[in-house]
């Protein structure tokens, strides 16, 4: 059997000369849980979690409140089958996925928000699920890791697939530096009918215990 996790807590902030405020670069707390059993070679029955939100409140270019913590929240919770090559490399597939879309009811008085439909505050979604995970070395001391998660509704437009790609290049410099490139995909035709792109560049101190 394998039962996997992975908790992601992110937080970043930037500010631009000439300007008072402060805008997010970076808000993300994501939890991720697979529980497997083995069915033959490498492949696995298996039971996936994937909790989503974030932890501060976002504003939009007006100033005006878009988001706040647990606001909007996502869930995904189904059954399926793993196939895992490597710690490296997998892929799982889970053809009933439930969803749950939580936002708080402040943000759907005038109108949708997040795919929840005005004066709700949840949307509930049923569909198939399929995330794949690839991480390998690009060269000495360089690693490249890729996330991907596709996710299709079967109760509304099933040919819509929400897309969230994920790529982090690690460029270890020495024994206590590291440089960092992430890049993140995301395209939600319920949330925003767009494809949305995120980049960062940082640099590290790394210490291990």
């Amino acid at each position: 059997m394998v039962w996997e996790n992975k908790f992601i807590l992110a937080y970043g902030l930037s500010k631009i000369k000439g300007d008072n405020r402060t805008a997010k670069t970076d808000d993300r707390v994501e939890l991720n849980s697979l529980w497997g059993k083995k069915a033959s070679g490498d492949w696995y029955y298996l039971m996936f979690f994937n909790f989503k939100s974030q932890m501060d409140t976002g504003f939009d270019k007006n100033m005006v409140k878009i988001s706040r913590f647990f606001s909007p929240a996502y869930f995904q919770l189904g059954p399926g089958i793993l196939w895992k090559k490597s710690n490296n490399l997998s892929v799982n597939f889970s053809p009933a996925t439930l969803k749950l879309i939580l936002v708080h009811n402040h943000f759907t008085d005038f109108g949708p928000s997040f795919g929840v439909l005005q004066g709700d505050s949840f949307r509930f979604e049923f569909g198939a699920s399929i995330t794949t995970y690839y991480k390998f070395n690009l060269m000495a001391n360089v690693s490249i890791e890729n996330r991907l998660n596709l996710y299709s509704n079967y109760l509304d437009s099933p040919q819509n697939v929400d897309i969230d790609y994920q790529m982090n290049v690690v460029m270890r410099i020495n024994k206590y530096l590291t440089a960092n490139i992430a890049l993140q995909t995301i395209y939600d035709d319920n949330s925003v009918q767009a494809v949305q792109v995120r980049e960062i560049f940082g640099l590290g101190v790394n210490y291990g215990f």
